[in-house]
């Protein structure tokens, strides 16, 4: 691992949180996620699976940990399951986990082979009323390949018919979501490596430069800090590439006169920072992209104030889209008649902020959240609005990751990194 070590006590508390929420002769099993591959031997660089990282702070692939909630108060049984090291196994992929430094990280006492599994499965069914099963049940998932988690899940199952089966993943949307100081800190790490990211990419942005050479300095200053890698797939668009939401190519020259979109992110210890900034090729903005780009920024700031315990996010998006219509409304890319016609379902903002105002953010970008329940303190959103022209060859968005507080306004994660146009510019011009 790149990120300075965790102290155990975190995911000892968080295994403490979720026992809390099972029921009584409950037993539960979490996966690490497979080594996808690609073609012939080659495979995807390996990304462990959230939950059990949440739960354990391990980055082993084949790694299982089951968590049973007995009948006496207190009565509660944490196992570790990891590949039994081998010379040849070592020999070409490192030093694997053992029974020491596998509680070194986790703190967890009772670590086995993941040979021992069935046996272990075996024995505690005796006391095992309910199975919880894993599932991903985040509300943007679209999982077309079976994970090792589900293959798991079916063989349980069909080993344990007569079980009742409940679910981990309401859980975990709840736990996850709430963000405890240390993970506040490990996001805000990560905010501070995106921002020597972006100071370094100011100095760099000029006329002729490449999207994939902009991306490319975005890396050198990620991994230079202990970042295995950008968050997400990085987003560096410029001129009318700007208003495709998720252009990825990256493999356009930078022209004079336009603006080049940057949604960038750094990882750090597995924590997600998401942040976006627009800036000019040529280091100034033009008057017309001066006064979207502020009508954005003004949105935004609004947006962030809006973020309070209580207000629900469909709400929340709705209220947003009455201050950038009326943002739309001053730049003259709506008039009255658009607003007359507008419906709930069809509000007129949508025909140039056409994506939503905030995701929650933290082991993932799109992270854990029940968006259907109020926001909460230490809940962690991105705050993105965003205007698109195609007819005028640009468009702008900003993004902040913000954490929301019990009184006041949310916490700025990104405060440090420049957005105002003035700062902007004069960094860019800087010799």
């Amino acid at each position: 691992m790149r990120y300075d070590p965790i102290d155990k006590s975190f995911f000892v508390k968080n295994r403490k949180k979720f026992l809390a929420k099972m029921s009584k002769r409950g037993l539960a099993f979490f996966n690490s996620n497979d080594n996808y591959p690609v073609s012939a031997d080659t495979t995807l660089p390996f990304e462990q699976h959230r939950d059990i990282f949440y739960l354990t702070g391990i980055n082993q692939n084949e790694t299982i940990l089951a968590l049973y909630n007995g009948d006496a108060e207190g009565e509660t049984l944490e196992m570790l399951f990891v590949t039994k090291p081998n010379k040849i196994l070592t020999h070409w992929e490192g030093e694997r986990l053992d029974e020491t430094t596998a509680f070194k990280i986790s703190g967890i006492e009772k670590v086995y082979w993941i040979d021992d599994l069935e046996k272990k499965i075996d024995d505690l069914m005796v006391k095992t009323d309910f199975l919880y099963i894993n599932n991903n049940e985040h509300y943007r998932a679209k999982v077309e390949t079976e994970t090792r988690e589900e293959r798991f899940n079916k063989w349980i199952q069909k080993k344990f018919p007569k079980k009742s089966i409940k679910k981990s993943n309401p859980i975990l949307q709840r736990l996850r979501s709430v963000k405890e100081k240390l993970e506040l800190n490990l996001i805000k790490k990560a905010c501070q490596i995106t921002e020597l990211g972006f100071r370094r990419v100011l100095k760099f942005i000029k006329p002729g430069v490449w999207e994939y050479e902009i991306e490319a300095e975005f890396a050198h200053e990620f991994l230079k800090n202990k970042s295995r890698k950008f968050a997400y797939s990085p987003i560096i668009a410029s001129g009318e590439n700007s208003n495709i939401l998720h252009y990825i190519e990256n493999n356009s020259q930078c022209k004079k006169g336009d603006l080049v979109l940057l949604d960038v992110g750094a990882e750090y210890a597995n924590y997600s920072s998401d942040m976006t900034r627009t800036v000019p090729v040529n280091g100034k903005f033009n008057n017309r992209q001066k006064k979207v780009y502020n009508s954005v920024l003004h949105v935004k700031n609004q947006a962030t104030k809006l973020l309070k315990p209580g207000i629900l996010w469909a709400e929340h998006h709705k209220e947003v889209g009455k201050i950038m219509t009326s943002e739309l409304l001053k730049l003259g890319l709506l008039d009255k008649a658009d607003i007359q016609a507008q419906t709930d379902k069809n509000p007129a903002f949508k025909k140039y902020f056409t994506h939503g105002t905030s995701h929650h953010l933290g082991l993932d970008t799109h992270d854990y959240g029940d968006i259907n329940l109020p926001v909460e303190e230490n809940n962690v959103f991105t705050v993105e609005p965003g205007i698109y022209i195609p007819k005028e060859g640009f468009g702008i968005r900003l993004e902040d990751d913000v954490v929301v507080q019990k009184e006041g306004d949310p916490i700025n994660l990104m405060k440090n990194i420049p957005i105002e146009i003035d700062e902007i510019e004069y960094l860019m011009n800087l010799k």
